[in-house]
C-alpha cells in the first residue's frame, strides 16, 4: 500500500527535512515551521493513527495575495505546516511514480528540471530554423482544475484507496480568506508542496495531445511556448 510508503521513517524524515529548508509562511494556524519538528514529536501517534484510517481531516489554507510584476495577483493558499509535511511525503512517493511517463517537453517543478532547461530547448528550437511561435498561458489554471477529472486519473494510477481519499480531502479543505472558510469546489491552490505534482499530471494529457500533433514545444507549469512544424525557408 502507497500509505505505508508514505508513512515510512525514511520519508518522513526527508520531507520534514524540506518542509524546514523551504520555510515559509504560517497556515490559519498560526504554527511556524520552526515548530513543526516538536510538534510532531508530541502529537506523532494521533496523527499517524488518524492517517492511517483515514480520519485526517486537513485544514483550509491560508488566502494570500502575491503582486505579478505585470500586474494582477497571485493568488496561493499556504497551508499549515503540519499538512505540508504531510503533502511533501506524499509528494515524495507519487513523484517517482508519475514522472518517468511526463513528456519530455514538461520541465515546471520536476526533479532534476530547471527553467534554464526550458529555455535552452527553445532556443534549440530557434537554432533548427522554427520561427513561428505560440505564448500560451492557461488563465487560472490553478484556480480552475476539476477535481473530479484530476481524481479520475490519480485512480486510474493509484490503487490506495486512502491516498487517494486523502488527496481529495486535501483538493476540498478550503481557503480562509478574512477570518472566512470558503468551500473549495475546484482547483489546487498554489502554495503547498502536492499542487506542483497534480499539476503535472492534470497537465500530462495536453502535452500528449500536442506530441501526437507533432507540435514542438516547451510547456513550465501552466505556461506552454507551441512552435508551427513548418520551418521559415
Amino acid at each position: 500500500m502507497l500509505m505505508n510508503l508514505i508513512l515510512t521513517r525514511e520519508n518522513l524524515i526527508e520531507a520534514l527535512k524540506r518542509v524546514e529548508k523551504n520555510k515559509g509562511s504560517h497556515g490559519i494556524d498560526g504554527m511556524s515551521v520552526k515548530s513543526l519538528r516538536r510538534h510532531l514529536y508530541e502529537n506523532w501517534d494521533t496523527l499517524c493513527d488518524s492517517l492511517k484510517k483515514g480520519t485526517y481531516q486537513p485544514n483550509p489554507v491560508r488566502r494570500v495575495e502575491i503582486p505579478k510584476p505585470n500586474g494582477g495577483v497571485r493568488l496561493l493558499g499556504i497551508p499549515t505546516v503540519t499538512d505540508r509535511f504531510i503533502q511533501q511525503a506524499i509528494a515524495q512517493v507519487l513523484t517517482p511514480l508519475f514522472d518517468l511517463t511526463f513528456s519530455e517537453y514538461s520541465y515546471g517543478f520536476r526533479p532534476n528540471r530547471r527553467g534554464h532547461d526550458a529555455v535552452r530547448k527553445a532556443r534549440r528550437y530557434i537554432s533548427e530554423g522554427y520561427r513561428w511561435v505560440i505564448d500560451m498561458d492557461l488563465e487560472k489554471f490553478f484556480d480552475k482544475v476539476n477535481h473530479d477529472k484530476l481524481m479520475g486519473i490519480l485512480a486510474s494510477r493509484i490503487q490506495d484507496r486512502l491516498v487517494l481519499k486523502l488527496i481529495r480531502k486535501y483538493l476540498q479543505a478550503g481557503i480562509m480568506i478574512n477570518g472566512v472558510v470558503y468551500d473549495a469546489e475546484e482547483g489546487t491552490p498554489q502554495g503547498g508542496p502536492l499542487s506542483p505534482l497534480l499539476s503535472n499530471i492534470l497537465l500530462d494529457k495536453l502535452d500528449k495531445e500536442l506530441e501526437k500533433r507533432g507540435h514542438k514545444f516547451v510547456r513550465y507549469a501552466d505556461d506552454c511556448v507551441p512552435r508551427k512544424q513548418l520551418k521559415c525557408a
